[in-house]
């Protein structure tokens, strides 16, 4: 178990969760690949930035964090897509810890 240091990470307000959790190199068994684990709310921030378009400060305030916060979980999804596709490894998508942003239940996953 690894040992957490600092204040525990807060939940972040997420308005979409995936319906398709994984992603993979067409043609190659996923039993054969690597994966690379993205958190729901690493996402999030990816979905707000690239997709929306928001500012990081405007995507921090919908995700109720500070825009360090945000541009941490940021740059660990771009990190981890980038690894992913560079290397062809598959994408899996679970976990973290957030709530729905219309039903304000709380997701929590240990692994996190």
């Amino acid at each position: 178990m690894k040992k957490c240091r600092g204040r525990p990470k807060c939940p972040r307000r997420v308005e979409q969760t995936p319906d398709i959790t994984y992603f993979k190199p067409r043609g190659v068994p996923l039993s054969d690949l690597e994966v690379v684990s993205l958190t729901v709310e690493e996402l999030e921030a990816l979905r707000l930035v690239d997709v929306e378009g928001l500012r990081q400060e405007d995507a921090a305030v919908r995700v109720g964090v500070s825009r360090r916060a945000f541009w941490e979980d940021l740059k660990a999804a771009r990190l981890k897509v980038a690894l992913a596709l560079s290397t062809g490894k598959a994408i899996e998508i679970k976990g973290g810890n957030y709530i729905r942003a219309e039903t304000a239940d709380i997701n929590e996953d240990a692994d996190s």
